[in-house]
């Protein structure tokens, strides 16, 4: 199933150009500054997220404004290392079929072209965190930002880990 999924946000991504991004619906929850950073995102990425928020609305009667932004900001951490849908794709593979090679070329932040995705992948939710408080986003989304790639096994009992549940599923979906 999560072969399928991945084929699913391939398309998805080669397809974007094709496609509008609602900026009405995102300045609903994102101040200017955010709006900024949302912006640097590929449009890939912008439909990507503007999935994410609307699965999440789709969840309740009830979506707390800072799950609407981490939602929306979750990978803005990957304006800081762009990769192509190949490279995403071979670092997918990576993780999945050679899981030590991968931890291993994940272990350092430095970004070589020939494990760029790999450190995209480990880094991008830190990177995130940092670019969000940049531009004084609450320590709340922050943390959404800074572990919606975690295990949700490490935040139970965290006072916000149904919120990272919610955004950990419909990233997952999406």
């Amino acid at each position: 199933m999560a072969a399928v999924q991945r084929v699913r946000q391939g398309l998805r991504a080669l397809f974007a150009f094709s496609h509008q991004v609602d900026y009405q619906l995102v300045a609903q929850y994102l101040s200017d500054k955010q709006m900024g950073l949302f912006r640097k995102m590929s449009k890939a990425e912008q439909l990507h997220s503007l999935n994410v928020l609307r699965d999440v609305l789709a969840q309740g009667p009830h979506t707390p404004h800072e799950l609407a932004v981490a939602a929306l900001l979750h990978d803005v951490g990957k304006i800081r290392c762009q990769v192509t849908i190949l490279e995403k794709t071979m670092g997918v593979l990576i993780k999945r079929f050679l899981p030590g090679l991968f931890r291993r070329w994940a272990e350092h932040d430095t970004i070589k072209w020939w494990k760029r995705a790999i450190v995209m992948m480990t880094y991008h939710p830190m990177w995130g965190a940092q670019e969000a408080q940049a531009v004084e986003t609450s320590p709340k989304v922050v943390w959404l930002i800074a572990h919606h790639a975690d295990a949700l096994e490490h935040w139970q009992g965290h006072p916000d880990y149904d919120l990272l549940h919610r955004l950990k599923l419909a990233d997952d979906a999406n």
